[in-house]
């Protein structure tokens, strides 16, 4: 038995990097898939896992160790409730462009909520900072004001100007990243800029949509040296959140978090309760008016409905 970690799947195969550095391809044990979990994949890029040589001389996947924590998402795959994009995860860097194409304020709410839920460390990295006009800069200054008030890390970046990359490799120094965003954002620009001899394709972007086009099929995670792993995913369009309860919601805004326990009533919904400070503190503008009207459309989503609709994009 040989432990490793995964670095790839390609459907049936799992592309797995041993303890000693080496490579192997590898299927799922059998009993994997006949277990009662809710995702489309019983095993996700960054799961440790221990391998067994079978008798038909094919390397098997025997054991999957408990994940610390993992980026989860409804899956388009309706007769299943969620894929698992990543697991063991010591930093999310979300990808966002705010023209060229636009990345919603509510993709990247959900997007944090996630990873709030998951204990997972966020950076919002603002991508193409070299198109921006003066409008452009104004919603980035917007942005930026918005998510830097709530406690997150943000990061302005240029990949092909060079602007922001020694930061960002500062950041990611030593720990397993997982990279997303929105398709056109630059997520595959900008791993080829830290990791040149990948040469990832990179999508164009749609001309009728303004949308980019996907290029990344599945997360993958390659080396950028010995301590630090990089995995790119495909363009996510929309992002569905999974297994959080509504009444817990608001414990996923670290800016809500910080005033929760002065709201009048402990079971406070901070939609239209008297004595709610989270609504007081929108009055007075010390919230994001774009944060909370996400919070309100997560709160209200009626849970039966499709994702794929896409209605907070």
């Amino acid at each position: 038995m040989q432990k490793g970690k995964v670095y790839r799947s390609t459907g049936s195969w799992y592309d797995v990097k041993l303890d000693s550095g080496n490579f192997v391809k590898a299927r799922i044990q059998g009993k994997f898939r006949n277990l009662s979990i809710k995702t489309t994949n019983p095993i996700s890029v960054g799961d440790e896992v221990d391998l067994l040589l079978n008798s038909n001389d094919e390397v098997v996947i025997k054991n999957i160790y408990p994940r610390k924590n993992y980026i989860i998402r409804k899956s388009v795959n309706l007769s299943k409730e969620a894929h698992i994009i990543a697991s063991n995860l010591d930093l999310a860097v979300l990808v966002v462009t705010v023209i060229n194409p636009l990345t919603s304020p509510g993709f990247i709410d959900r997007f944090t909520v996630t990873a709030e839920a998951y204990k997972i460390p966020l950076v919002i990295v603002f991508n193409k900072i070299e198109v921006y006009d003066s409008k452009a800069l104004i919603k980035l200054e917007t942005f930026e004001k918005s998510y830097s008030n709530a406690g997150y890390d943000t990061l302005r970046m240029s990949v092909l100007e060079n602007i922001g990359i020694q930061e960002f490799e500062r950041k990611i120094k030593n720990k397993t990243v997982l990279i997303s965003g929105n398709s056109g954002a630059g997520k595959s620009t900008l791993i080829n800029k830290i990791i040149p001899e990948l040469d990832l394709k990179i999508g164009e972007i749609s001309s009728t949509h303004n949308t980019g086009k996907h290029t990344t099929t599945f997360a993958e995670m390659f080396d950028y040296d010995d301590k630090t792993q990089i995995i790119d995913t495909p363009g996510i369009k929309g992002f569905g959140l999974v297994d959080l309860n509504k009444n817990e919601l608001s414990r996923f805004f670290p800016e809500m978090l910080k005033v929760l326990k002065n709201c009048k009533f402990h079971n406070c919904k901070h939609i239209k309760e008297p004595g709610c400070v989270v609504l007081e503190q929108l009055n007075n503008n010390n919230f994001s008016v774009s944060r909370y009207q996400s919070y309100l459309a997560m709160f209200l989503e009626d849970e039966d409905s499709s994702y794929r609709k896409n209605n907070y994009q």
